[in-house]
């Protein structure tokens, strides 16, 4: 369930970055505009979706690192 609304979620930033970039860009299109309209919305949206798991994560001093448990 967490999972597909993260992709769900991933792929909607996306749609709605791409779009807003289309947008903005001036009308006579090129092939490199899309290819950069694409890459910044995919840097977007996985800036988007690292942020929600970092939110949603329980909420620890470190998030980047799991303490080992000691061998005894």
């Amino acid at each position: 369930m967490r999972l597909g609304l993260l992709v769900l979620g991933g792929v909607f930033v996306f749609c709605v970055a791409a779009v807003v970039i289309l947008k903005l860009m001036p009308a006579p299109l090129k092939d490199t505009d899309y290819l950069v309209i694409g890459s910044v919305a995919t840097l977007v949206s996985l800036l988007v979706m690292f942020l929600v798991l970092i939110a949603t994560r329980p909420k620890t001093p470190d998030p980047f690192f799991k303490r080992r448990k000691k061998k005894r």
